[in-house]
């Protein structure tokens, strides 16, 4: 079963990226590779000016599969997992999220890599690795420089969700719609406005020039946390068992260490 579908559209200069596993469109190891493999596919097309991710169905994604967050699966999953932000960093191809439901976890940090977050009135978005007794590596890069300090440290440190209206007043998302079909009418219009006109080449070597610094701070500090994370996150009691309370739907029992 494949877990995302691609297409194309605009004389192949806009890829359309959908995350589609039949439920809560989960980046588990499976889609994740479908997604590595089209990232890689898009070095030989030179003519992409826009990649869009979007999920399929009521929902962006629930998140990271949270069974291969396990101590066994973590180090894999993490290295698979952060090469596609590696990877969106060195393309430098435009990119833009559609959020619509639940958008979470794994999937709310593939929609932060983006350089353009929409989402309709149903989105709801957060980081709730902390409720699980762990935490997200790219994000606590990403969104202190999405969206200030403070405010990051709110979603990662609490876990809470917000609605599209908060996350648009914080400057998480660029613009919020009523509703899905009205989300895709206007992005469409979007992108024959400001995107397909452009110059496939210079878009790159502006995404490229304007995140500079977004680029450094994420390929210094992301692997950094990623070994914090497996070598030392993964080492505690409560990192593991709120992975298992989870997986077992019970209450964790924490020992604060």
């Amino acid at each position: 079963m494949q877990k995302i579908k691609l297409s194309f559209s605009h004389d192949d200069s806009v890829a359309r990226i959908i995350l589609d596993d039949g439920k809560g469109n989960v980046l588990d190891q499976i889609m994740m590779k479908e997604l590595q493999q089209a990232l890689d596919s898009f070095h030989e097309k030179k003519e992409l000016k826009l990649i869009t991710f979007e999920g399929a169905g009521k929902h962006f994604s629930f998140g990271a599969s949270v069974e291969e967050h396990k101590k066994e699966n973590a180090a894999e999953m993490l290295k698979a997992f952060h090469r596609l932000f590696y990877s969106i960093t060195d393309l430098s191809i435009p990119t833009a999220a559609k959020i619509s439901g639940q958008c979470l976890g794994g999937g709310m940090e593939l929609a932060l890599i983006c350089n353009f977050l929409f989402a309709d009135k149903t989105a709801k978005l957060g980081q709730p690795e902390i409720v699980l007794g762990v935490f997200a590596p790219p994000a606590s890069v990403i969104l202190p420089m999405k969206i200030g300090r403070a405010k990051a440290e709110e979603l990662l440190l609490t876990g809470k969700t917000i609605g599209a209206d908060e996350a648009l007043n914080i400057g998480l998302l660029n613009e919020v719609f009523a509703d899905k079909a009205a989300m895709d009418a206007a992005t469409e219009a979007w992108m024959e406005q400001h995107i397909v006109p452009r110059s496939a080449s210079s878009l790159r070597m502006a995404v490229s020039a304007s995140r500079s610094f977004f680029n450094h701070i994420l390929t210094k500090f992301l692997p950094a946390l990623e070994q914090v994370y497996v070598h030392q996150l993964m080492e505690t009691h409560d990192a593991n068992e709120g992975i298992n309370s989870f997986l077992e739907k019970r209450k964790p029992e924490w020992q604060n260490s």
